[in-house]
């Protein structure tokens, strides 16, 4: 049962795991080929130009720039591969991208690179990064019923791109909060075990007590959606209901929940 409940979590964890991966998919479509001011240019733009453009972008962002200096600050060589593709991305094909991809893309990368530190980080800092989704998710159900439930699933659309763009601060909190348990984890090197039958149950009944059925914890523990499949306000208020329940949990079953799902996004 243990086996089946943690390969479950892996393959669809919906609010835990694809939450982290919506935000990494936040950027808007980069321009088609031939759009965009540079394109009238005749001759090839000089990295060290490109260079430049990318970050005096990323400096008049101020939300992001807080981001990217702390980046520099504690994972150089992954600051300056980043900027340094940008920069090479941009002086071969001209085509300018958002300031929001770039952020989408360094965190990206940073947790193909770094991510599973996350998971050896302080509890307080693995708790900042799911309290940060919390406020994303929070923000976007306000918004749009439908476009949370996408969210949950790691589905963007156009809409969910516009409200991440005019999200800046809670997106960039949120990106800050992730960096900030790499780098605890790095520091601390914290050794976890993975959620045992226990915690799981601890976690069933938490939420029974919040008033989900089985059917909303099914979906979102074992990625089981009913036929026919909940409603959209239902499936939103569930996924806010199952983040506000983890951080009520024992510090022991919290952080070993918390500790996988950050694993588990790093290889997603």
């Amino acid at each position: 049962m243990l086996i089946e409940r943690v390969l479950a979590l892996a393959a669809a964890a919906v609010v835990a795991i694809c939450l982290g991966v919506g935000l990494l998919m936040m950027a808007l479509v980069p321009p088609k080929p031939g759009g965009g001011p540079l394109a009238a240019l005749s001759g090839p733009i000089d990295k060290g130009t490109a260079r430049q453009m990318v970050e005096t972008a990323i400096a008049q962002t101020p939300e992001y720039a807080r981001f990217f200096a702390r980046l520099r600050e504690t994972f150089t060589q992954d600051y300056e591969s980043a900027l340094d593709e940008f920069a090479t991305r941009l002086s071969d094909t001209k085509l300018e991208q958002s300031v929001d991809y770039y952020l989408s893309e360094a965190v990206r990368r940073l947790r193909q690179s770094r991510g599973a530190l996350a998971a050896k980080a302080e509890p307080d800092a693995m708790s900042r990064v799911f309290a940060k989704q919390l406020e994303v998710l929070q923000a976007v159900a306000r918004e749009d019923k439908k476009m949370c439930v996408a969210f949950l699933y790691g589905a963007t659309n156009l809409d969910f791109q516009r409200f991440a763009a005019a999200q800046r601060p809670l997106v960039a909190d949120m990106s800050t909060a992730s960096l900030d348990a790499m780098v605890s984890g790095q520091a601390k090197n914290i050794a976890r075990a993975q959620p045992n039958e226990a915690d799981f149950k601890t976690l069933e009944t938490a939420l029974q007590a919040r008033g989900l059925g089985k059917a909303e914890i099914d979906a979102l523990l074992d990625g089981k959606m009913p036929d026919p499949p909940l409603d959209d306000a239902k499936m939103c208020a569930a996924g806010q209901t199952y983040l506000e329940v983890l951080r009520t949990l024992p510090e022991a079953s919290r952080t070993r929940i918390y500790g996988l799902a950050l694993e588990l996004m790093s290889k997603s």
